[in-house]
């Protein structure tokens, strides 16, 4: 990938606010005939939600990614009867062709919106009724009259809501028969991790890292949602069948082995280019990466309505159905990350790496003030999340265009680093990914970048993402082509 200048790429670059991504902007003015309400109104409305109150930090991606497919599995089914003949995951309706068009669309997108939205952040209720109201609609309207657009909305809506509420992910806190004081999405497998951030007694295994705001308050990391393995996927029963090999470089009774992958991190943090820096602060917020990139895919090709919801869901599904078989590998293995490793190889010898904001290389660090450049994710190390979650995003979108062409795009201004406001980049800089398949390796080189992730991590990530995504890819154009089978005996077979 080459840096080139903000100048010479102007035309191709997508920037990220004007899609809504990043700040959650609300769109002044609506028109429900002619407007797209799934990317022009909902993707703004929930932007600013997701980056505030559920992932704080960007890194709590199956959070999110729940978030995500279901409102797009939302959307998905909400406009199947204006289809010829795309049925819904969770509800089935009559096809209305003589409606189809953007108006009635637009209705039953916003209320099966409105139905999710309402059920899984119902602090935010003031928020999910204005985004109704400021478009002429109203949000206490509870039909289920599927002959309107109003009540396929709400049947949509309230169809992946019921289908969802106990899929796994402990989203109502009840799992276990839990009556009071409820905590939404709280484990309830009973994970607990071999080290605490105190004592790392087994160096091979995961270690919870510490955390500060800033200014004096610190809080020791607890592995997020250690249940998500046991989540019901879209396209697959058992994560177990996504077979990857035993991480045998992270078992320190390998001694050379694991030397020689803490090494090469190290070596990579000593040699951090601006660019390099800026590829792993991109892909750290899956927003930032996956939700603008696709949406960028949407534009370039001049998706219609209905094949713009159809392509957001499947890649979300294959995303969300990929952090499954992902976390019920990462609870399996339980690895090191790179920072505990460092650690217990040198102690407090002077390691050369990167120095800290600002501070470039150094080559008097003690190891145990070393720090990846980007802040450890709260979860264990094998398999790489984001290197299987691109892989299955470039595998559905590759699939879905029939080309691995992309040529996506954007552009950070001097100075504009998140983690080196100030000093990084130099100058604009374009980070460019031509193909699908370039997108997949830049996102998973970008977890070594950020010093978070060994590189057996990544590949193992690209194996699963890959074949993940090749199924949820067969299960959303069955249900596109009307043919799916929701069987749970023939899931395996998508």
């Amino acid at each position: 990938m080459k840096m080139l200048s903000n100048a010479k790429l102007k035309k191709m670059n997508v920037h990220l606010a004007a899609v809504g991504i990043l700040f959650g902007a609300q769109a002044m003015a609506f028109d429900l005939d002619n407007g797209y309400a799934a990317t022009e109104i909902v993707i703004p409305n929930t932007a600013q939600f997701l980056a505030q109150d559920v992932s704080i930090s960007g890194s709590d991606a199956t959070l999110v990614l729940r978030y995500t497919a279901m409102l797009s599995n939302a959307w998905f089914d909400a406009v199947s009867p204006y289809h010829s003949t795309q049925v819904g995951v969770y509800s089935q309706f009559k096809q209305r062709l003589t409606e189809n068009n953007n108006h009635d669309k637009n209705v039953a997108v916003l209320y099966a919106s409105y139905r999710v939205l309402s059920s899984m952040a119902p602090a935010r209720q003031a928020q999910w009724d204005a985004m109704l109201t400021n478009v002429g609609l109203d949000p206490k309207n509870n039909s289920m009259d599927a002959s309107t657009p109003i009540g396929i909305g709400n049947i949509a809506g309230s169809s992946v809501v019921n289908a969802r509420i106990h899929d796994g992910m402990n989203q109502l806190g009840d799992e276990g028969g839990i009556k009071y004081n409820r905590k939404p999405y709280k484990d309830y497998t009973g994970y607990e991790p071999v080290n605490t951030f105190y004592d790392l007694k087994d160096p091979s295994k995961w270690q919870p890292a510490e955390g500060t705001n800033g200014y004096g308050k610190f809080n020791v990391q607890q592995f997020v949602t250690p249940q998500m393995g046991r989540a019901r996927a879209y396209s697959f029963r058992n994560p177990e069948q996504f077979h990857i090999p035993y991480p045998w470089k992270s078992d320190a009774r390998n001694r050379a082995a694991y030397k020689a992958q803490a090494d090469e991190v190290l070596n990579i943090s000593a040699n951090l280019t601006d660019e390099q820096k800026l590829i792993a602060e991109v892909f750290d917020y899956k927003t930032r990466s996956l939700g603008a990139s696709v949406q960028f895919a949407v534009k370039s090709h001049n998706l219609g309505y209905i094949e713009t919801i159809q392509t957001l869901f499947t890649s979300n599904a294959a995303e969300f159905d990929t952090s499954i078989a992902v976390w019920h590998q990462k609870i399996k293995y339980n690895t090191v990350r790179p920072w505990s490793a460092i650690q217990y190889i040198y102690g407090d010898q002077p390691v050369t790496a990167w120095g800290g904001p600002g501070k470039g290389t150094v080559n008097d660090i003690p190891a145990n003030q070393w720090r990846s450049y980007l802040p450890v994710a709260d979860h264990a190390e094998y398999p790489s999340g984001s290197a299987s979650f691109c892989a299955a995003h470039a595998v559905v979108l590759s699939k879905l265009f029939n080309s691995d062409t992309f040529g996506w795009s954007i552009t950070i201004p001097a100075g504009g680093s998140t983690y080196e406001k100030g000093f990084t980049p130099k100058v604009d800089t374009t980070l460019t990914f031509p193909t699908f398949s370039n997108f997949k390796e830049e996102c998973g080189k970008s977890r070594q970048y950020a010093g978070v992730h060994f590189r057996d991590s990544i590949d193992a990530g690209y194996s699963i993402g890959e074949r993940v995504g090749a199924k949820t890819y067969k299960f959303v154009q069955r249900h596109i082509n009307g043919v799916a089978v929701r069987a749970s005996s023939d899931m395996d077979d998508y």
